[in-house]
């Protein structure tokens, strides 16, 4: 065993995952592995709540608050207060809420200002509501590395996910939301790279808005619920515009007009997936007796030896590091190489799962709760000699997936 994992205080919590043999996964940033605890939670809210005890279980096993209790539970490891936070769609959805409301709360500005290579989806969210509004609103591209020189009275809303996608750079929260609250704008936040993988504090940074995907570093299963949060000061001057029966203020009084929540709540639209959600719930149990703080303390550690193995293997001139200095990234490293999709695919083939962005980057994700220091000995171990022996000119290595 590595001497670093006889030192690690989280070790213990590898047990609460389902892990296959042979394997080590380094993709958690993608997709998180499957905890026992929600393995169990799916079969019993499958056979015994929605089996046994049918539509009764809204009120019996509390169905019809669990968007709360879950995001409560993600508000206190994105340091939220409660009734901030609350579980429900995706992040695209939940981007065009939050979004058409920030509007609202901020009119006589016109421009939504985002990145160029912020994830792209959000851009994309971005594009479509402004078709649906009209041509009196504007997207607009500010430097990553310079949000304060981007900013100007026009700007309603600032939206950025904290880490990106590709690189791993990470902005300062407060500092960024500083600077867009002092122009007058309205701060959004993308969690999607952040939640679960180190310390967030949503409130100390006084940001307006967030959202954020539950499975990657929460491991809550493919297409998990995302989330929303909206600091309280602004939830009584918010309004988003899918306006479901859920969000009602009493959705069971079947009333004839819409009258929203006053609250969190109102960001709910259609009936909750309960099966997914509850899922969740039960995932999210794996950060009870753990701290942000230390998650984020193993996660520099992980990427601080993964480095030096590269190091020592000889691959830091083969690989090019485009990822930051740790202070300024997320838990993932990204390196540049003509033939990563090809290395990428011939270490899955040796059974070390990381994944591909384009045009060149290959990524590898660290989350803390599960990933050994041994695990990155075998994971370079096996890199040196693929790239040494370049197995990645093989053809099948070569041959483009669906999803990379």
């Amino acid at each position: 065993m590595n001497h670093n994992d006889k030192q690690d205080e989280l070790a213990h919590k590898r047990a609460a995952f389902q892990l296959p043999k042979g394997k080590v996964y380094l993709d958690g940033n993608s997709l998180g592995p499957l905890p026992v605890a929600a393995r169990e939670r799916a079969r019993e809210v499958v056979e015994g709540q929605w089996g046994d005890d049918l539509i009764s279980s809204w009120n019996t096993h509390d169905w019809i608050h669990l968007p709360a209790t879950v995001g409560d539970k993600i508000g206190a490891l994105t340091g939220a207060a409660p009734g901030q936070v609350v579980c429900c769609d995706s992040i695209s959805v939940n981007l065009f809420k939050v979004l058409s409301a920030a509007l609202k709360m901020r009119p006589g500005r016109h421009v939504i200002a985002t990145t160029r290579d912020n994830f792209p989806t959000d851009i994309y969210m971005v594009e479509g509501l402004i078709e649906q509004l009209s041509d009196a609103y504007e997207l607009r591209f500010i430097d990553e590395q310079d949000i304060a020189g981007g900013l100007s009275e026009d700007i309603a809303v600032v939206m950025l996910t904290q880490v990106n996608f590709r690189t791993g750079f990470k902005h300062n929260m407060q500092q960024v939301t500083q600077q867009v609250h002092d122009c007058g704008g309205l701060m959004l936040w993308d969690l999607a790279h952040s939640a679960g993988a180190f310390t967030v504090e949503l409130d100390a940074c006084k940001a307006d808005f967030a959202v954020g995907c539950t499975y990657k570093y929460l491991n809550g299963g493919p297409g998990a619920p995302a989330f929303i949060y909206v600091a309280r000061a602004h939830q009584q001057y918010y309004r988003q515009p899918l306006s479901g029966w859920m969000g009602h203020a009493s959705p069971f009084a079947f009333l004839p007009g819409y009258e929203p929540d006053e609250g969190i709540r109102q960001n709910l639209s259609g009936t909750p997936g309960i099966i997914g959600m509850s899922v969740l719930d039960a995932a999210l149990s794996v950060f009870d007796d753990v701290s942000m703080k230390q998650i984020e303390t193993k996660s520099r550690a992980l990427m601080r030896y993964f480095l030096q193995c590269l190091e020592t293997a000889g691959l830091s001139d083969v690989l090019t590091l485009v990822s930051p200095h740790e202070d300024c990234r997320g838990s993932q490293l990204a390196f540049r190489h003509p033939h990563s999709y090809a290395i990428c695919q011939a270490w899955i083939d040796e059974g070390i799962i990381a994944d591909f962005r384009a045009p060149d980057i290959l990524r590898v994700g660290f989350a803390p709760l599960y990933l050994r220091f041994t695990d990155l000995d075998d994971a370079v171990r096996s890199l040196a000699a693929i790239v040494n022996e370049k197995r990645y000119e093989r053809p099948e290595f070569n041959q483009k997936n669906m999803v990379t």
